[in-house]
C-alpha cells in the first residue's frame, strides 16, 4: 500500500526522513545486488550503502555523513542507467534532512 502514499505500522513513532532513506536504501541495495554486472567500484557502493542503512536504523543519522556517504555511492555507481532511479531515490532522502550545519 506504500504506493497510495501510506506508511507502514511499525507501532513506534519514526522520524518519516528515517523511514524514508531506510526504504531507499533498501532499494538501491537490492537493484544493486540484482545487477549482473561488475564494476570496479561495486565494493565501495555496497559499503557505503550498508553505512547508510546501519545510520538509518539508529535513527538518528548524521548529516554530514550522510552526504559523504552519498557522495561516494554516485561516484561508484557513476552513470549506470539501471541504479539511476534507485540513487535518485536515496539522495531524496538524504535531502530530507537538510543540509549540513556549516563551520
Amino acid at each position: 500500500m506504500r504506493s497510495l502514499g501510506q506508511r507502514p505500522v511499525t507501532g513506534i513513532d519514526e522520524d518519516p526522513g528515517v523511514a524514508e532513506l531506510r526504504t531507499a536504501v533498501s532499494r538501491l541495495r537490492r537493484r544493486l545486488a540484482a545487477l549482473p554486472a561488475d564494476f570496479p567500484d561495486r565494493a565501495i557502493a555496497e559499503e557505503e550503502l550498508a553505512a547508510l542503512a546501519a545510520m538509518a536504523a539508529t535513527g538518528a543519522p548524521e548529516i554530514p555523513r550522510l552526504r559523504a556517504s552519498l557522495l561516494l555511492i554516485a561516484g561508484a555507481i557513476g552513470s549506470m542507467s539501471a541504479l539511476a532511479r534507485g540513487l535518485s531515490q536515496v539522495r531524496a532522502a538524504v535531502d530530507l534532512f537538510g543540509e549540513p550545519p556549516r563551520t
